[in-house]
């Protein structure tokens, strides 16, 4: 398993002026990847981004997801342009379709979500990569539209999708795919079917999400999850026991990151549940360097 990133997701419902210190930690202790949400009426990706570049000097830090509705694809890449160029080599973007309900609150409802997503993610790339880039899309307009100072170092465009055809789209047209949590190794595979599908290169990343609490006493992990697990239950709609978690004593936790692994993840990105979640956090990346 010495290939799988292990990441750690500073969880919405954590107060903003903790994450530097919460990012200053989690590097220490050796993580890989510190993820930041974008949800409507939380915190803005983009700047929780650079919040924790800023606080951090090595771990790789990933937007998981900005909505395409609420985002100019030429503004995005300006924004990503700017955290690439100072933190290079250090930075993932993700964008996805933003949840309807929330984009129907601003008035922001696509007509066609997979247009968006897919002329988001192409335009947004391609003016990364310095193009000038000219779309009289479906949903995107961009009129010679280029960026003065693109990274030196693209930063990757990674779509956080979950239905099939979004999962193709994602093959099509970025450089990985994120899967959101409750997604176990089974999910895994078939997402990776659909990405293949897509048209994906060798090199299209996987990185999941997954909650996580790591602790010795059944009852406190299973009601420490419970609330995380019966709302995505509802969301994937499927029963709660089929949500997957990474979760339990330590070397069970390590375990579960090593099924996801198999099953084709290159990064694991835990979402910690529960009291002390920077003690959770060393408790599995001990576990799994004890195995490795």
């Amino acid at each position: 398993m010495t290939n799988v990133r292990i990441g750690v997701m500073y969880d919405r419902d954590w107060a903003p002026e903790g994450l530097p210190g919460f990012a200053r930690q989690a590097e220490a202790l050796g993580v890989d990847d510190l993820w930041v949400v974008e949800d409507l009426g939380w915190n803005g990706g983009v700047s929780a981004a650079a919040v924790a570049l800023g606080a951090t000097e090595r771990i790789r830090v990933g937007i998981g997801i900005a909505p395409a509705p609420l985002r100019s694809p030429a503004l995005l890449a300006m924004e990503l342009a700017t955290l690439a160029r100072v933190f290079p080599g250090r930075l993932v973007a993700g964008v996805g379709h933003g949840g309807q309900d929330w984009m129907a609150q601003v008035g922001a409802v696509a007509r066609s979500p997979l247009a968006l997503l897919e002329e988001t993610i192409t335009s947004v790339r391609a003016l990364l990569r310095g193009e000038r880039v000219e779309l009289a899309g479906r949903e995107v307009r961009l009129d010679g539209v280029e960026l003065t100072h693109p990274p030196a170092e693209v930063p990757p465009v990674v779509a956080g999708v979950v239905r099939p055809r979004s999962l193709e789209l994602s093959g099509r047209v970025a450089d990985g795919t994120v899967i959101a949590e409750g997604h176990g190794p089974h999910d895994l595979e078939n997402a990776r079917a659909l990405i293949g599908k897509g048209g994906a290169a060798s090199d299209h990343t996987l990185t999941v999400f997954a909650f996580a609490c790591v602790g010795d006493d059944a009852d406190e992990v299973t009601q420490a999850l419970r609330p995380h697990v019966e709302g995505h239950a509802a969301w994937l709609g499927r029963p709660p026991h089929e949500v997957f978690t990474v979760s339990g004593p330590a070397a069970k936790a390590a375990e579960q990151i090593r099924e996801l692994a198999a099953a084709g993840a290159d990064t694991v990105a835990l979402r910690i549940a529960g009291p002390d979640p920077l003690r959770q956090l060393k408790a599995v990346l001990q576990a799994v360097a004890q195995h490795d």
